[in-house]
């Protein structure tokens, strides 16, 4: 092993992968860092529940990876080592609640022929008209470092596409909330009801500024790149990545903590780790929660005061849960058509999931769930057997350390009890028979991850939170807690990556790609500069 290198990536997530593949093929020599026995963060796969049924355990959907810059960069190289998907060209995401169902098409004109009202018709239609004059922009804003330079060419661009007037109606949709965006647009409730759900994938609510940005974003993603997952299980993407890692020549040290980032005259020099000094020429990139960054990993005198603003601002959003079934035969709703839906929502929209919110918010178990249920094997038959079926369920609007039931039917005295957990999983399974009445007699296995087991399998998800930390406006874009966008430490050298900084949390490992563009461009100017000296 080695005790030198370019750059140490601490943390093998989506974002660690993502930047030590991306300086690797650069040329740089790379050190890996992952604290568990594997890698992945939360991304992998395993027969949890029964013999056969093979489940995503943490993650699954991958738009925002394919339609990212670190596919662009990757993608490729990893369909070579073996990474394969399968996705849909028909229904992709549905959601159903008392009032009915409504189903989304990958077609938009599908989808739009679902809609009862033609006012309703003409506005979805409108919105995503708007979203592809505006995507350049909005993109640009997630896949960019925020700095002066990138807001000048941004705004320039926002005023040659849009216009003063547009250019202003996208700042307003920006801070709108999802719900008031719906409400403006839409007649009826079919929109509301199959997209308001959608803002918990980005950690919002459906009363949180940004909303109104993010709801389009959601539509457009879902019928131009659909919902691909990994045919046979999101361990064979992190398989792929792994051969891309070895066949580059970074030197993956899992089983490894980073105990201690050394500075040295306001420069990250070295990572301590395994009881090993790991020297760091170019540069450390940390994927790790802000506060185990600026608080465990540095050291108290060496921590700028934008570390320890960071520290201190940082919050943690609404905790999750997962529930993973193992069915003796695929799940039959009452309503027939969602039987090969993908991704289906238990929601009537900003109405219940808005109540739900705000009482995970207020640290109660919702009374009445937003519940994801995944349908995987829809797409990918191979994960259950022949004639069975697997469900993959989310929840995500939970508190970490609950204080009391909405229903009034739960003793949460003992927090996350395993009893606690079974009456809650009854709640779920419940809600899921309402729509589809024979699901509890087909369970054959299940397993849960209540919000403390997802905490201990991924020390970033602090307080059971998976999207690492807070999305609302404050938390987000220039306002991350750190420097600018979260990337900057204040330390020369030391990076920030992760679901803590830009853009966010998901599957798109977007500021792992970010920083190591930037380090390469950084890398490649300062070389052209040595050449032109005298």
């Amino acid at each position: 092993m080695s005790d030198e290198a370019d750059a140490v990536v601490i943390g093998a997530g989506i974002n660690g992968l993502v930047a030590a593949a991306e300086l690797a093929g650069a040329g740089w020599r790379v050190v890996l860092l992952e604290r568990r026995d594997r890698l992945g963060g939360f991304i992998d796969s395993e027969e949890l529940t029964v013999p056969g049924h093979v489940h995503d355990t943490f993650s699954s959907w991958h738009p925002l990876f394919v339609g990212g810059g670190a596919y662009a960069e990757l993608g490729a190289a990893l369909h070579q080592r073996g990474l394969e998907y399968v996705n849909t060209d028909g229904a992709v995401t549905a959601s159903i609640s008392e009032r009915g169902v409504v189903i989304a098409d990958r077609d938009p004109e599908a989808t739009v022929a679902r809609l009862a009202h033609a006012a309703d018709q003409a506005a979805y239609r409108t919105m995503l008209d708007e979203f592809d004059r505006r995507a350049g922009v909005v993109f640009g804003v997630l896949g960019s470092e925020l700095r002066a330079r990138d807001l000048a060419r941004l705004g320039a661009a926002a005023l040659r596409s849009l216009g003063v007037s547009g250019a202003a109606e996208l700042a307003r949709v920006a801070v709108q909330s999802g719900r008031g965006f719906v409400r403006e647009r839409f007649t009826g409730w079919e929109a509301d009801q199959l997209w308001t759900p959608w803002l918990l994938h980005a950690g919002l609510g459906p009363d949180h500024a940004g909303g109104g940005l993010m709801l389009p974003v959601m539509a457009a993603t879902m019928h131009g790149i659909g919902l691909p997952v990994v045919k046979g299980g999101a361990r064979q993407f992190v398989a792929a990545f792994e051969r891309l890692l070895a066949d580059r020549g970074v030197e993956v040290r899992t089983g490894v903590a980073a105990e201690r980032i050394e500075v040295a005259g306001g420069r990250a020099v070295a990572v301590h780790a395994g009881g090993r000094r790991i020297a760091a020429r170019k540069a450390v990139l940390a994927s790790t929660s802000t506060g185990d960054l600026y608080e465990r990993l540095l050291d108290r005198d060496a921590v700028p005061g934008s570390g320890r603003r960071a520290a201190r601002l940082h919050r943690p959003g609404r905790a999750a849960m997962q529930i993973h079934l193992a069915l003796d035969e695929p799940l039959r709703w009452s309503e027939a058509g969602l039987n090969a839906v993908p991704l289906v929502h238990i929601s009537n929209g900003a109405d219940s999931t808005g109540i739900a919110c705000a009482q995970a918010e207020a640290g109660l178990l919702p009374a009445v769930p937003t519940v994801v249920v995944g349908q995987q094997a829809v797409l990918d038959p191979g994960r259950a057997p022949e004639g069975a079926g697997t469900l993959w369920i989310q929840l995500q609007e939970l508190p970490f350390a609950p204080r009391g039931d909405a229903a009034g039917e739960i003793d949460v005295a003992e927090a996350w009890s395993e009893e606690v957990v079974a009456a809650y999983v009854d709640r779920v399974i419940d809600r899921i028979g309402q729509f589809a009445p024979g699901l509890r007699g087909s369970v054959r296995g299940s397993a849960a991850l209540p919000p403390p087991a997802l905490l201990a399998a991924n020390p970033n998800a602090v307080a059971g939170d998976p999207y690492g930390g807070a999305a609302e406006l404050d938390q987000s874009f220039l306002w991350r807690p750190g420097t600018g966008t979260g990337h900057r430490t204040g330390l020369a050298q030391l990076w920030h990556i992760g679901a803590f900084t830009h853009p966010g949390a998901g599957l798109g490992g977007g500021s792992g790609h970010l920083v190591a563009r930037q380090l390469l461009s950084t890398g490649s100017v300062r070389a052209r500069l040595r050449r032109l000296r005298p």
